[in-house]
């Protein structure tokens, strides 16, 4: 006995077709939605981080600011005290130059070399004296050239003959000079025993 389907096979084969077709087409679309849903999740999540790590780093540099604001003034106020430190070490020195001063003029003047006036102008000393002769006027300035340790590039600025009178009719040939010299500090200064600077004040009447 044979069969004959007279139903409309073809027409329920393209439904089915479409029916897939719509199906597959929805579920794509349902992927393609939870992927870019992921996607853009996922981004988001990068650019909160990335603005929190910023909101730190802006933080941090705000904290740097004042800190840098506080070690510069830090730095200002060191400054200073460098600069008082430096004054008070620098009066502590020059208080002893007179001192120090004299007795390079005892430890230097040769014998028949007599100072009337010590003038002292910041780094400059002026002396002005009485000699003999000029050689011993001379022999003041090889002193202070080769062996003057606070003194130092003597110059001779005048030196006049005279005559100095002894007694009723003795007179005496000087020479009157005057010369400068620069004060200047060695490397270091002579202690002694008990740490205070060698040298006094009390010797430099013998000759000055």
């Amino acid at each position: 006995m044979i069969l004959i389907n007279l139903l409309p096979h073809r027409e329920a084969a393209r439904k089915r077709q479409k029916e897939q077709f719509y199906t597959q087409l929805g579920l794509s679309v349902l992927l393609g939605g939870l992927i870019c849903g992921a996607v853009f999740g996922w981004y988001r999540g990068q650019i909160a981080g990335q603005q929190e790590r910023n909101a730190f780093l802006q933080a941090e540099i705000a904290r740097l600011d004042n800190e840098i604001k506080d070690i510069a003034t830090l730095q200002t106020q060191i400054a200073s005290l460098r600069a008082r430190q430096m004054a008070v070490e620098e009066l502590q020195g020059n208080r002893n130059l007179p001192v120090h001063l004299l007795d390079e003029l005892v430890a230097q003047l040769p014998d028949g070399v007599f100072l009337t006036s010590v003038k002292q102008d910041n780094q400059n000393v002026l002396l002005s004296g009485v000699a003999q002769s000029q050689e011993r006027v001379s022999e003041l300035l090889r002193n202070l050239s080769n062996q003057g340790a606070w003194l130092s590039k003597p110059q001779l600025v005048e030196i006049v003959a005279s005559t100095l009178k002894q007694g009723s009719r003795d007179q005496k040939r000087v020479s009157n000079f005057t010369l400068r010299a620069t004060l200047s500090r060695p490397n270091t200064e002579p202690r002694g025993p008990g740490g205070n600077d060698t040298g006094s004040a009390s010797q430099a009447p013998g000759k000055v």
